[in-house]
This record gives C-alpha cells, structure tokens and sequence, in this order.
C-alpha cells in the first residue's frame, strides 16, 4: 500500500471514530435525525455547505467546464447556490416552524398519511441516486491512488460510508461536516493557487477544448431550473433546517451556506476553464481534477487535496443515506408496523428501523453506482426525478391551505414524475423538467375542486399559527 492510499484511508478512520463518538448523544430518533434540533450556527453552516458539496461539484463541475465550456456547469454551482440561497430565504423558518421530522411529515399534516406515504416512496429514489454519486465518486478516488481497481475501490467506499452513517446519525454527520468542511476548503484553495501560481488560470476557455461540440447544449433555463427547484423541494436540506436551534438561524446559516457553496465551488469550474485553454490532450473529465492535482501538487498538498475530495464525498453521501433511511424508516415503515400492532413503536425500536434503512439503502446506492456512467448524470437526474411535484406541494401546503387537497396532491406528483421521465428519457425535450413543473401546476389547480366537491376537508385544514 503506497503512502498516499494510507494517509486517505487513516483520514477516513478518524471520520469513523468521530461518528462513534457522536453517537454517544444518540438516544432517541430525533437525536439521530435532526441531532435533536440543537445545532449552532457554525455546525448548521458548515452542515448546509458541505452536504451540498459533493463529488459532482469537485470533480464534475470541473470536468464538465472542461469538457463544455461555462455553460455546462450552470447547474453547478450557480443553480444550486440560487436553490440554497431561495430555500434560506422563503422557505427555511416557515418548515423549522411546523415541527417536522421529515419533509414528508408536511404532506401528512396537509394532504393526510396517505399522500405521505406515497410522496416519501416518490422523493426516496432521488435520495439513492444522489447517494450513488457519491459512492461512485468516492471510488473513483480511491482508485485513483493506484493500489485498488475501481469495483475494490467502489465497494470498500460503499462499506465505510454506511457503516459511518449508521452508527452516528445526524450528529455524526454534523460534527464530521465540520472537520470535512474545513479540510475540503483548503484542498480545493490548495489545488486553486497553485494551478494559478503555474499559469493555468492565465487563459480560460469560456467555451471549453469542444468535446462536446457535437452534442446539444441544456438551454440555460432548463439547466438552472433543475438545481433550484430541486434543492429546494430536497429533503436532505429541509433536514439541515430542522436540525437548527431556531427559525432565524435556519434563515441565516442556510443563506451563509449558500454563499461559502459558491465561493469554494467556482474554484473547480476555474480551473476546468483553465485546463480546457492549456492542456494539450484530452482527459477523461471526471479524471481531470485528481490529474492535475497528481501532476502540479507536491506530496503533502495532494494528500490535502484527496482528503477534500474524500471530504465532499463523506458529507453529501452520509447526509443522503440518512435522508433516504429516514424517508424510509420514520414515514413508511413506524407508521405500518404501529398501525399492525396497534400501538406507537419505541424509540428504540424507531432507531433501529432507521439504522437498518440507511443499510438497505447503501447497498442499493452501491449497486447503482456500479452500474452508472457519470456522477455528474446521476446529480442531475436526482435532482429532477419528482421534486417539481414535490416543489408544487410545498408551496400548496405553506401558503394555500384551502387551495386544493389530497387529489390534487397526488396528482401534481404523478403527473411530474411522468412528464418529466417522458420528456427527459423518450422524447428528448429541450425543456423537460420545466415542462413537468407546469404540468403539477396544472394538475393541482385541475384537481382542487374535487376536494369541495366530496367535502374532504383531510389534512386541508390543518393550520399551524406562526409565532
């Protein structure tokens, strides 16, 4: 084993021991979901901006600018900045208000347990792909030190990271943001000065080496409509909310979050655009970052930066199998086994659901991961699948609480998910996922009065007073 692989892997250790100390707070499912909404404002920051920066940021956005040019990354990291910065702004206190667990928890106290159980079942797939990701980046990187194939590298990721998130929940995954944060940003300024220091910012390519001259570029609204609408309708951020100490600072950390994403994140599409205007031969793009870092980077420095990269990974991949597990465990599966036994599960009982659902879910984000061909592909489709619908409800359940009800629900989610799968992957629209965001408008106003019609006030009429 070279020294690079053993100083990754030491790091990666420390991570593991991190959470097991964390779960030592751990005694009811709050705590291991929401690390008992007692986050401060420099573990909420720093949880928001690393859970958010992930693999595809690092080496995507970087290979993408790369290989396209500026405007293959409008998604990254300027649409999801706006998505971060929008849900810090409108969206963050009202939900930290509503005293939810999960996002889900909102379609139950609008639409009823029945929209709840089938939004969870809709959201959970994003969750997994997003998940697979990761575990594919996280490989990658592994591999790339030398001493693993990419399938050893892949599976001692998958392993590591659902162990490490099993064991600490949310605490473990906050405490360990903030070491991960603050390693991830100097890796990243690492491999950013001293690419400028040798010249290599000296002549960007706005426009990219024309790799992809032959493929259709996303227009610009539908690429940055993804990232914005999607971050917002994302349960791994509503959970970042929810764990926060109060509404103010939910607001605040959530907008801080955003604005450190975008500092750190246009280091790597700076220095795709560089390599795209220096480099003489073509790279693989989702090699491009680790690369130049190779090459340019004294000994001490890559080992940095590996551990940034191995950073963004652990954070955004713990935080979405807790998502997934939490969707999962707290939304579909309590609530069945509490109605088949006719009484409320234990926390205990609850934990243990939702440590074997971040399991269950690991596996299957390993099994896609091997299967995949692009993290940055995988981000992107994660982001779409469903969560205009899902965006469609929040705003119906926060400020129309009388517009609608359990049909329309169901109804702007389906018809999302179905127009947006059409339009992505069989008609190849130039707009797909605006596209669906119109059709769950159109079918929630459709379907808003058969609600009156059968006088199904439901959850409809839950009301929480603001303080």
């Amino acid at each position: 084993m070279n020294g690079v692989l053993a100083a990754v892997l030491v790091y990666i250790a420390l991570q593991v021991l991190v959470s097991f100390a964390a779960s030592r707070r751990v005694a009811s499912e709050s705590d291991y979901l929401l690390a008992g909404r007692r986050l401060g404002p420099w573990l909420a920051t720093f949880g928001v901006f690393a859970t958010w920066f992930g693999a595809e940021t690092c080496i995507g956005a970087a290979g993408e600018a790369y290989r396209g040019g500026l405007r293959a990354v409008a998604a990254d990291p300027f649409g999801y900045t706006l998505g971060l910065a929008a849900a810090g702004l409108f969206f963050a206190a009202t939900l930290w208000r509503r005293n939810l667990t999960t996002l889900a928890d909102l379609f139950r106290q609008r639409y009823g347990s029945g929209v709840e159980r089938f939004t969870a079942v809709v959201m959970i797939p994003g969750s997994l792909l997003w998940a697979a990701a990761q575990v594919r980046a996280f490989g990658q990187v592994l591999a790339s030190t030398g001493d693993l194939g990419v399938v050893a590298a892949t599976t001692l990721a998958a392993a590591v990271v659902v162990a490490y998130t099993a064991i600490g929940g949310m605490w473990a995954d906050s405490w360990t943001d903030l070491v991960q944060g603050i390693v991830l940003i100097a890796g990243v300024a690492a491999i950013g000065v001293v690419f400028a220091v040798d010249g290599g910012l000296a002549q960007l390519s706005i426009g990219g080496i024309g790799a992809a001259a032959d493929e259709a570029p996303r227009p610009l609204i539908e690429a940055l409509a993804v990232p914005i609408f999607g971050t917002i309708a994302a349960q791994e951020l509503v959970a970042r909310f929810l764990a926060m100490r109060s509404p103010r600072l939910a607001r605040g950390a959530t907008i801080a979050g955003a604005l450190l994403y975008l500092a750190v994140g246009s280091v790597p599409v700076l220095i795709g655009l560089g390599a795209a205007a220096t480099l003489g031969e073509p790279f693989e793009p989702e090699q491009l970052l680790s690369k130049i870092a190779q090459a340019q980077l004294p000994l001490p420095l890559y080992v940095l930066f590996l551990g940034a990269l191995v950073s963004a990974i652990l954070s955004t991949l713990s935080g979405t199998l807790l998502v997934a597990g939490s969707l999962a465990a707290h939304n579909l599966a309590a609530p069945l086994l509490a109605r088949h036994r006719g009484a409320p599960l234990s926390e205990r009982q609850r934990l243990r659901f939702n440590r074997v659902a971040v399991v269950a879910f690991g596996v299957l984000s390993y099994l896609i991961a091997l299967g995949s061909d692009s993290m940055y592909e995988l981000v992107e489709e994660a982001s779409g699948l469903g969560s205009s619908g899902v965006f469609v409800m929040m705003l119906a359940a926060l400020w129309l609480p009388r517009f609608g009800g359990a049909a329309s629900a169901v109804a702007a989610l389906v018809v999302s998910v179905a127009v947006y799968l059409l339009g992505e992957h069989l008609l190849a629209w130039d707009y797909p996922y605006l596209a669906s965001l119109g059709a769950a408008f159109l079918a929630y106003a459709v379907c808003a009065p058969l609600r009156a019609r059968r006088g199904d006030a439901g959850g409809a009429q839950y009301l929480i007073e603001q303080p």
